[in-house]
């Protein structure tokens, strides 16, 4: 959900809140012209999703009140121009250092990655790696599903590309995906469709090193 599409109430009152801060009820009810019940409805589909929280208001005269202020959790629905901030700050350290710096951040990137989630793949056979590598994209957002093949490979389609527009201008992106997938992995990967490359979707086919080294020749 994005706050920029047009929409439900409880859009407005995330974008509302977002710009002028805490509200009550009866603040918000009275910006968008509906009574404080229809309000506390949305109010409570919020809080319930982890998007809002209420803290007590106190008042100089009268029963304190509670005003409703946004989570971290609400950031990710607000646009972002992460991409476009990367881009640029690539773009200057290639101009000012050279493209071989930008090669090294990634590959640095490359090995993070490896280190951060070596202990989720340790002690898995192919396929239980296989499936943690794809629980781990989608996470990520890529919006993954993998399916085993009658050769007992592997093909696992991304449907989303979460740094596309850095990928499109830096393929190194994309080859340093694709080694941590056969490290972390242990087996061989091809990605014969690409999202930066023009495709629909990046898909990868994923084979155990010992089905390539025993397969019978051709």
């Amino acid at each position: 959900m994005q706050v920029s599409e047009a929409g439900s109430t409880r859009k407005q009152i995330l974008l509302m809140l977002k710009m002028e801060g805490p509200l009550t009820v009866g603040e918000m009810a009275e910006r968008l012209g509906v009574t404080e019940m229809a309000v506390r409805r949305h109010i409570n589909t919020l809080e319930r999703d982890g998007l809002i929280q209420a803290r007590l208001l106190r008042q100089a005269m009268g029963r304190p009140t509670s005003q409703y202020f946004l989570t971290e959790k609400s950031d990710e629905h607000f646009p972002k121009s992460y991409s476009s901030f990367t881009i640029d700050l690539l773009h200057d350290l290639e101009k000012n250092f050279g493209s071989e710096l930008v090669d090294q951040l990634f590959n640095n990137r490359e090995e993070r990655l490896a280190e951060a989630h070596q202990m989720d793949f340790a002690g898995k056979d192919f396929g239980e790696r296989v499936r943690t590598l794809a629980e781990i994209q989608d996470q990520k957002g890529y919006m993954v599903k993998v399916e085993e093949l009658p050769d007992g490979s592997y093909e696992m389609i991304e449907y989303n590309c979460p740094i596309f527009q850095v990928a499109n201008q830096y393929n190194h992106a994309c080859q340093c995906e694709l080694n941590w997938f056969e490290r972390m992995l242990d087996a061989r990967v091809e990605r014969p469709e690409c999202q930066a490359k023009g495709g629909q979707h990046c898909v990868f086919r994923i084979k155990q090193k010992e089905r390539i080294e025993n397969a019978p020749l051709s």
